[in-house]
């Protein structure tokens, strides 16, 4: 069994897994069972064979998208309260993306003017002042999606509903004796609530935890979505929700060399403004030992080569 709860933040692993990597730096027992929650990939939850055989065989899959919707089909008035709250969160989205955007592309046109002879003090007063307004921006945005939970909470209860008790008792049961759970990517807005429904955190207790892509995101303070080039539309990057808080001091950005332009300055400094004190770590798969920082108990540390963003428009080596 492990010693002191850890946590392993991972890039994407389509191409090249390193999860096991991760898990044998934890100092497992060799037999130890490992918990999987797939949660993410939606419908196609239980088709983890090779991410099995990844883990030697030994791990367990939760199977909490299947839970989840076992226990709303069960309770139909869960049921449309889910629908409420997925009803009223989706429009608060939409809402904010509107002001969002507008307030994005004037802190971008700031951030792409030179200054000008005696007057670089006015265009970075300007460029702080566009920033604190996306922050606030993000900040309303954020309480307000909160407030949307709780109402939903407050009425229906759902940790109290007989279906989504009983499952989760099944769960604790899997659970027991694995000393570390394993979280995978796929739909974050999705993965997020089937694991609210089931109050992850204290489902998993003091258990160690390795999580990459979606499932960093759901488990941060913060979720985040951002694409600066995305295939229809307007790049930019919007608060979805406040996140599960487990992992905590950094902002997972997975694939972020394909959707971030890190090469640009401007826009480097702009994100890490916006989201500090998190601490914004670029995740990415292809990278040939991969991405990880690590959490130990007393700090971040980044696997050589693992980089964050800075306030100053470039990439430094996370500390080791």
């Amino acid at each position: 069994m492990l010693h002191s709860p850890a946590i392993a933040v991972l890039g994407p692993q389509r191409h090249r897994p390193t999860v096991n990597e991760a898990l044998a730096a934890l100092d497992l027992e060799q037999s130890a069972q490992i918990a999987t929650v797939t949660a993410g990939w939606e419908e196609r939850e239980d088709e983890d064979a090779e991410l099995h055989e990844h883990l030697w065989s030994r791990s367990v899959n939760l199977k909490l998208y299947a839970r989840s919707d076992a226990a709303l089909r069960e309770d139909p008035e869960l049921r449309m309260g889910v629908r409420w709250r997925t009803e009223r969160l989706r429009e608060a989205q939409e809402l904010y993306r509107i002001r969002v955007a507008h307030a994005l592309e004037a802190a971008r046109e700031l951030f792409r003017r030179e200054p000008r002879a005696n007057a670089a003090d006015l265009l970075a007063a300007e460029r702080a002042g566009a920033i604190e307004t996306l922050r606030a921006l993000d900040a309303e945005h954020e309480r307000l999606t909160d407030t949307v939970r709780e109402e939903f909470i407050a009425r229906w209860r759902p940790l109290e509903r007989p279906a989504v008790v009983r499952q989760r008792a099944e769960v604790e049961g899997l659970l027991a004796d694995v000393p570390v759970v394993c979280v995978a990517g796929g739909h974050v807005a999705v993965l997020l609530n089937v694991l609210r429904l089931f109050d992850f955190p204290r489902l998993i207790g003091a258990r160690a935890l390795v999580v990459w892509s979606a499932g960093a995101m759901a488990l941060s303070e913060r979720v985040v979505l951002f694409h600066d080039s995305p295939p229809q539309g307007q790049g930019s990057a919007e608060v979805l929700e406040t996140g599960l808080g487990i992992v905590r001091g950094i902002l997972p950005l997975p694939h972020a060399s394909q959707r971030l332009r890190l090469a640009e300055p401007q826009r480097v400094a702009m994100f890490a403004l916006r989201f500090r004190p998190l601490v914004c770590i670029p995740l990415d798969g292809d990278s040939p030992d991969g991405a990880r920082v690590v959490w130990d108990g007393r700090g971040w540390r980044g696997l050589a080569g693992t980089q964050k963003l800075t306030e100053e428009g470039v990439l430094v080596e996370v500390g080791q």
